[in-house]
């Protein structure tokens, strides 16, 4: 059975926000006298160690660039940076397009995205994936019927939202085809239930053969290489967009806009190692290419998409 939180009805609170010491402020305009600290927060599959470790070479060039101080926000879950956002806690977010939409329907379309991280090959997009071991007898939806399915979090996009929906548009409603459903919390800790054999199948993202979440999670030496094997693939997704909330002042909002789309040639080390050496840039923030995505978070809050009872 699939439990889940409404973010509506119960918002999780912020866990805590450390702060990074800025380099000497460039100019003193006035957005940085309101805002002297940008609390930034993410929302990744990783555990929270490892997103800590991602993202402070970013907030260290952010900070640098911007002449501002560099706030951390860690939340228990997603729709903890969603909240932190909507309630005017959060300035910049890293969101998926699922938890991006939820801010943006949340807020009444006052949530925008600046920047779309693009692949190795330039590509803007990624998928979600059913994972099953490759010694497992399963190589469609059909042959997991019954089983038990792992899903990240309510508002993972690759996790839980598109599988959801695409499943059930292919006739394999997740809440009465598969025997017990679940969230693991994170895409690493379904990845790491499917290995050790607690669940039968999993959702996670996926760009490609070289770029994945078993992939990068291999390659940290979590989990043994090529144990896995995809069974089910979604149609291509927005790619993850970095979002700020438009009540913000226009030319705060233009700087840090600026900032990000400008890591890859400025900050070459801190956009390394935030896109796992795996990206070819960012492309500018187009509403238009999340439109879809919020549609589909809509139909599944509607039609009750992914729950049970």
């Amino acid at each position: 059975m699939i439990t889940r939180r409404r973010l509506g009805l119960a918002a999780p609170a912020l866990l805590g926000m450390a702060t990074l010491s800025p380099r000497p402020a460039r100019s003193a305009e006035d957005w940085r006298k309101q805002f002297p600290t940008i609390v930034f927060g993410t929302v990744t599959g990783e555990n929270a160690g490892d997103r800590v470790k991602r993202y402070k070479p970013a907030e260290d060039y952010l900070s640098h660039t911007l002449g501002v101080t560099i706030g951390w926000a860690e939340a228990t879950d997603y729709a903890g940076i969603i909240q932190g956002m909507i309630s005017k806690k959060v300035q910049l977010a890293h969101f998926g397009p699922a938890s991006f939409s939820k801010a943006w329907i949340l807020s009444h379309g006052q949530v925008v995205p600046i920047a779309e991280q693009l692949d190795q090959y330039g590509n803007h997009g990624y998928y979600s994936v059913t994972l099953v071991r490759k010694d497992s007898p399963y190589n469609t939806i059909a042959d997991l019927k019954g089983k038990t399915y792992a899903f990240a979090d309510p508002n993972s996009t690759s996790g839980f939202q598109a599988p959801s929906y695409f499943l059930t548009k292919d006739g394999y409603p997740p809440q009465s085809f598969f025997g017990k459903t679940m969230f693991s919390g994170s895409h690493e800790n379904s990845v790491m239930a499917l290995y050790h054999k607690n669940v039968d199948a999993v959702s996670t993202w996926w760009n490609n053969d070289t770029l994945s979440n078993p992939v990068l999670m291999a390659k940290k030496g979590m989990i043994p290489a090529g144990w896995w094997k995809v069974i089910w693939k979604s149609p291509m997704l927005p790619s993850d967009p970095w979002a700020m909330p438009t009540w913000l002042p226009k030319q705060m909002i233009a700087d840090v806009t600026k900032a990000v789309l400008d890591m890859p040639a400025n900050g070459k080390e801190a956009f390394a190692v935030v896109s796992s050496g795996l990206s070819t840039g960012f492309a500018p923030g187009n509403i238009d290419d999340y439109k879809p995505i919020i549609d589909l978070v809509k139909y599944n809050a509607a039609h009750h998409v992914g729950e049970t009872g």
